[in-house]
């Protein structure tokens, strides 16, 4: 029997939408993951497996990597011309530049209010608690997340 929309799970691994996403995704944390244990040699398992699993912000871009697989693998399957390609390429434009300029501009300005509110702290006892510093990305890691996802999924749509 069939799952949902007839869909299932053997149908959904070969389905090459699916996996340019989920290999493009996997990879872009598997790097960021390797540059992360040889930036920092003295990582424990579970800072290199949330690395892998949970981390955002660094090089390369997997949120980037993600949507231009997303966005190419639907113009090999559904065509350049179809409205599901048209959809992926706005949808990939907001998600890029969310990564890029909200979420990195709300990080900077996380990491300044962290700064002064330990220096008020420290000057005049005043109790504070930082605030999450979210890491976005820089051009250049969106750039390669980017040529990450566009050939994964030419290769996997091709071959």
């Amino acid at each position: 029997m069939s799952g949902v929309a007839g869909l299932d799970g053997g149908n959904l691994f070969r389905n090459p939408v699916f996996l340019s996403a989920i290999v493009s995704l996997l990879t872009a944390q598997f790097i960021k993951m390797l540059i992360n244990i040889f930036k920092y040699r003295s990582r424990s398992l579970k800072d290199v497996l949330l690395t892998f699993l949970w981390k955002t912000g660094g090089m390369p871009s997997s949120h980037s990597a993600l949507v231009v697989a997303l966005t190419t693998s639907v113009a090999f399957v559904q065509g350049p011309d179809s409205d599901l390609f048209i959809v992926t390429i706005f949808f990939s434009l907001i998600v890029i530049r969310d990564a890029m300029g909200v979420r990195r501009s709300a990080g900077i300005q996380a990491r300044t209010l962290n700064i002064l509110g330990k220096d008020l702290s420290n000057r005049f006892g005043i109790s504070f608690k930082p605030v999450k510093e979210v890491q976005g990305h820089s051009p250049v890691q969106v750039a390669v997340g980017g040529l990450l996802g566009f050939f994964i999924a030419s290769a996997i749509c091709t071959l």
